[in-house]
């Protein structure tokens, strides 16, 4: 799934839900425990997203970017990737695969894949 007309539609019918073990801050995201972080998972608070509309955004502009897996589960694919504001490379991950749900994180500073990403977010500008 490469052409725009199909990653357009695609970014139209995900929808980002969130999930309490990547919140400090639970935000206006609507979380059930509100906030319930892990210390082995990264926060968003780190990157500065604590509002569901800004983490919808940047998963559309993921998927309008072309960074979606290969892998799908259903109609969606298990993973989309995005760039925060500040530079920081993020991932979601698919939590329904009927609804097309997702939940995001930023990905670790010892990940290789975060490089890719952030270099492919830089050539979507070109």
């Amino acid at each position: 799934m490469s052409d725009k007309k199909s990653l357009s539609a695609l970014a139209k019918r995900i929808r980002y839900v969130g999930s309490p073990f990547h919140k400090r801050n639970p935000g206006d995201f609507g979380l059930v425990p509100p906030a319930q972080p892990r210390p082995d998972k990264t926060l968003c608070d780190g990157v500065q997203i604590f509002e569901r509309q800004v983490a919808q955004n940047l998963l559309e502009e993921g998927v309008k970017a072309g960074l979606v897996s290969v892998q799908r589960r259903g109609d969606f694919p298990q993973n989309i990737w995005t760039v925060s504001p500040g530079g920081i490379a993020l991932e979601a991950q698919l939590d329904n695969a009927d609804r097309g749900t997702y939940h995001g994180y930023p990905m670790g500073d010892g990940d290789p894949f975060a490089k890719k990403v952030q270099e492919r977010w830089e050539q979507r500008l070109k």
